[in-house]
């Protein structure tokens, strides 16, 4: 194909309204009109043929081509210029050949691998496979887990409440045995207590004061060197000469008499061998040997003896022994309160 010289260059021509500036610059230099003529124009050269177009549409078609590659390649340019880097290549493979990876053709050749679709779905359902695999696996293990955990808490919570529970029965028992414990320890203290004062009133019937009327003036284990002993051995009831002396219980007399520092003194001896002494009497009104009564009289009260008024002093001393214990003692333990 021939090629065609390029057309001379036209004058810059200025238009009558100028562009950009209001005025006509001076370092712009003379401006001049230009005419084109044949001696100003340089001949064509060379022959020029026009291919002979067949078929109106494949001609406009081929011009629409061209028209599109150069606007493309005008464009890669463009951007080519615009951007400052190096257009890229790009190799398309053919279509095809390909085609039947796409479309699943069976016409593929002998040896193709699968099919891409086919290949894709395959991988995605496999991953899926697996993934809804492991996931189940992770939710049954954390289920198994939990369960674990909710049944070692559940027995723990119910070995805890069952250990309440034995606490507060055991604390219940124990509480309900003290407290049995106590009313049984109170009930028996009570019973003997009453059973006690049975007996006092029984022995009070049997037991009574020597004197009805009396001062209690000394008292069993006084010291004083006014007794040879260096303390009183026994219980004063201070009351005029002459009140009368009764027996505190029934028994036999085994001494009547002048007794040196204790005067004139009668001895009561009781059943179970405990003597009583009466001191200090005016005057003996019973004799040895004699069965008295609870109530008897036995004398009148004086100061015989070693004495510094009228009273009785009585001393007890159990199995006839020397020396004797408080009288006090005895007296409340017969149910009777000097």
């Amino acid at each position: 194909m021939a090629s065609n010289p390029p057309a001379p260059q036209a004058p810059f021509v200025p238009s009558s309204e100028p562009f950009g500036f209001a005025v006509r610059r001076t370092d712009e230099g003379p401006w001049e009109e230009w005419n084109p003529t044949e001696e100003s124009i340089a001949p064509i050269r060379g022959r020029h043929r026009v291919a002979k177009q067949r078929g109106g549409g494949l001609a406009r078609s081929s011009t629409v081509l061209g028209v599109g590659v150069i606007a493309a390649v005008g464009a890669g340019g463009m951007a080519s210029a615009n951007t400052g880097k190096p257009p890229v290549s790009i190799s398309m493979p053919d279509l095809g050949s390909v085609s039947h990876v796409f479309d699943g053709s069976s016409d593929a050749p002998k040896g193709s691998a699968t099919a891409l679709s086919d290949v894709a779905t395959t991988s995605e359902s496999t991953a899926q496979g697996a993934g809804e695999a492991l996931r189940d696996r992770i939710m049954a293990q954390a289920e198994s887990q939990q369960v674990q955990i909710d049944s070692k808490s559940q027995s723990a919570t119910e070995a805890a409440l069952a250990k309440q529970i034995d606490d507060a029965a055991a604390k219940a028992e124990q509480e309900a045995a003290a407290k049995a414990a106590a009313a049984k320890e109170k009930a028996e203290a009570a019973a003997k207590k009453a059973a006690e004062a049975a007996k006092l009133a029984e022995l009070a019937k049997q037991f009574k004061l020597p004197v009805v009327s009396y001062t209690i003036t000394g008292t069993f284990g006084q010291a004083g060197s006014m007794w040879s002993s260096g303390y009183h051995t026994g219980l004063d009831f201070a009351a005029p000469t002459g009140t009368l002396i009764k027996a505190i219980h029934s028994g036999t007399i085994t001494e009547a008499g002048w007794a040196g520092s204790y005067g004139y003194r009668t001895i009561l001896t009781l059943d179970d061998g405990t003597e009583l002494w009466f001191c200090h009497q005016s005057s003996i009104s019973v004799s040895v040997g004699q069965k008295v009564s609870t109530g008897d009289v036995i004398g009148r009260i004086g100061a015989t003896g070693n004495v510094t008024g009228p009273h009785l002093h009585l001393e007890v001393h159990p199995d006839g022994q020397a020396t004797g214990i408080d009288p006090m003692t005895w007296l409340r333990s017969r149910g009777l309160n000097p």
